[in-house]
C-alpha cells in the first residue's frame, strides 16, 4: 500500500496530526449533537431553533472533511470511524426523547464554547509546526465562534 509523503518533518507531523485528529473528532460529534437536537427540538422558537442547528451540522460536516483531508495531505490517516469518535468525545450529549428550544439553545451554546477553547489550544500547538494547518484551523475557529454568538444570544 503507498503511503502518502509528508511535507513536513516526523515531530511536525505527529503534533499537526494530533491537532487535527482532535478536531475531527469534536467537528463529528458536534454534528451528531446538532442533528440530535433538531430532531427532537419543541418550544416556542421551534422554526428558528431548527433551522440553525442545520446550520451547525453545515459547518461541522465541511469543517471535519476539510480536516480529514489535510490530515491526508500531511500524511496522516484521519479515524472518523464511530468507536472513535464514542471513545475519544469530549462533548457532553443531550438527553434521550423531546427537547425544550430553551435547554437546546444553552446545550449548543456550551458545546461550542468548549469546542472553541480546545480549536485556540490547537491553533497555538500548530503555529509553529504547520501554519498551513494552522490557518484552516483559525478559520474553522472564527465560524465556530460566530455560531457562538449567535446562540448565546438566544439565551
Amino acid at each position: 500500500m503507498a503511503a502518502i509523503k509528508s511535507p513536513l518533518t516526523e515531530a511536525a507531523q505527529k503534533v499537526t496530526g494530533d491537532a487535527l485528529q482532535g478536531a475531527l473528532v469534536d467537528l463529528i460529534d458536534l454534528s451528531l449533537v446538532a442533528k440530535q437536537a433538531h430532531w427532537n427540538l419543541t418550544g416556542r422558537n421551534f422554526k428558528v431553533v431548527h433551522e440553525h442547528l442545520d446550520e451547525i451540522v453545515d459547518l461541522a460536516r465541511q469543517g471535519q472533511d476539510d480536516v480529514a483531508e489535510r490530515a491526508v495531505a500531511i500524511g496522516v490517516n484521519p479515524d472518523g470511524r464511530v468507536r472513535t469518535i464514542a471513545d475519544r468525545t469530549a462533548l457532553p450529549q443531550l438527553e434521550a426523547g423531546y427537547l425544550d428550544d430553551d435547554k437546546v439553545v444553552a446545550a449548543v451554546t456550551d458545546v461550542l464554547g468548549q469546542i472553541i477553547g480546545r480549536f485556540r489550544e490547537r491553533v497555538a500547538a500548530t503555529d509553529e509546526p504547520d501554519p498551513v494547518t494552522q490557518d484552516l484551523l483559525i478559520g474553522i475557529t472564527a465560524e465556530l465562534e460566530k455560531q457562538h454568538w449567535m446562540f448565546q444570544a438566544q439565551t
